[in-house]
């Protein structure tokens, strides 16, 4: 299926996670092809401008930052956290220019739950603000996440968020004795229902108890919700316990796409476990992406793709979503949810 810089745009993307960005310091990253350079001031704000200068296309982040303000390594122009020209040192005291027609693009950020967040909209100058509020981990509004893990996966998005809600390969692509031993199918019958720029799966006791499932506690309980660009939240009920992974999709280009999962859990002695259960994230995450790996190889012929009914229906949902989302933008409208309520069956 090929693409063609087809990103959704007006919309916030999942950008790194907070701690990666110390006060007094930048981070340059590329994110729907776009060069981009995050910095955080020494009073902790957060900004984002496009990585080029404009004067001579040098990247920024290839310059100096003092904690307010960025120096361009060529010539020392410098910009502000708005991305506006504050000094051009070659200028003469008698040269009288102004510096407001020389600008950088300003992306908006926001940090949420130890994560940076970003909003890339279609506007070349950066001026569109958000319109709807960052995806936030009900139940961890205030706390950040205990863990996080980002795997590069060499494809467009739509393959890593298709491959990411695709319910059938779990019994054939995961089968490990700590998840699935065997490929033995069972029955699933879910309830769906529309939500904001997505769907979720209605809660629900979890039949399968899985070896991590069981570390828990009793009588687990899951609920898993999905919402536009590529933002999956399971949430994991026990008796004693709650946890939440969050699974997020970023294009870096059109041919990368990374994906971060991270967990917030109510757990005291899961972080000291950490080590121990990180393998395991690594190993079923770098399951996924060798399917996509070998995925690549059928789609450099262009073949159709056949989704069937129930087990590819989230999938042919979130083409709908897409598809209306961009049309949404192009007409100026609100958003509709072309989702509805919906009972789906399939064996894994």
């Amino acid at each position: 299926m090929t693409q063609k810089q087809n990103f959704l745009r007006n919309i916030w993307y999942y950008a790194l996670p907070g701690i990666q960005l110390k006060p007094g310091r930048m981070f340059a990253k590329q994110l729907l092809g776009e060069p981009i350079v995050f910095g955080r001031t020494h009073a902790g704000e957060v900004f984002a401008l496009r990585d080029i200068c404009p004067h001579r296309a040098i990247p920024l982040s290839c310059g100096r930052f003092d904690g307010a303000q960025i120096e361009c390594a060529y010539h020392g122009w410098r910009f502000d956290q708005q991305g506006q020209c504050t000094a051009i040192p070659a200028l003469s005291d008698d040269q009288d220019l102004d510096l407001s027609n020389f600008q950088v693009r300003r992306y908006p950020v926001q940090e949420v739950q130890g994560n940076i967040w970003i909003y890339m909209s279609d506007s070349e100058r950066g001026e569109t603000e958000p319109t709807h509020p960052v995806p936030v981990v009900a139940g961890f509004e205030d706390r950040a996440y205990q863990s996080t893990f980002t795997m590069n996966f060499p494809c467009f998005i739509d393959h890593a968020v298709v491959g990411l809600m695709d319910p059938a390969h779990v019994p054939f692509v995961h089968r490990s004795w700590w998840w699935r031993s065997d490929a033995i199918l069972s029955e699933e019958v879910k309830a769906f229902d529309p939500s904001p720029y997505g769907f979720t799966m209605r809660r629900h006791r979890l039949e399968r108890q899985t070896f991590f499932y069981r570390l828990l506690g009793g009588d687990a309980e899951v609920e898993i919700s999905f919402q536009l660009p590529g933002v999956r939240v399971e949430q994991i009920i026990t008796n004693t316990n709650r946890v939440a992974n969050l699974t997020v999709i970023t294009p870096i280009s059109e041919t990368e796409t990374e994906v971060t999962t991270m967990f917030y859990t109510s757990i005291g002695w899961f972080k000291p476990l950490l080590p121990l259960i990180q393998p395991f994230i690594n190993t079923f995450l770098g399951q996924d992406r060798d399917m996509v790996v070998k995925q690549q190889i059928g789609l450099r012929h262009d073949p159709p793709l056949m989704l069937i009914k129930d087990a590819d229906t989230q999938a042919q949902w979130y083409y709908r979503l897409r598809s209306e989302f961009i049309k949404a933008n192009a007409e100026q409208r609100e958003f509709t949810n072309p989702v509805k309520s919906q009972i789906l069956r399939w064996r894994s």
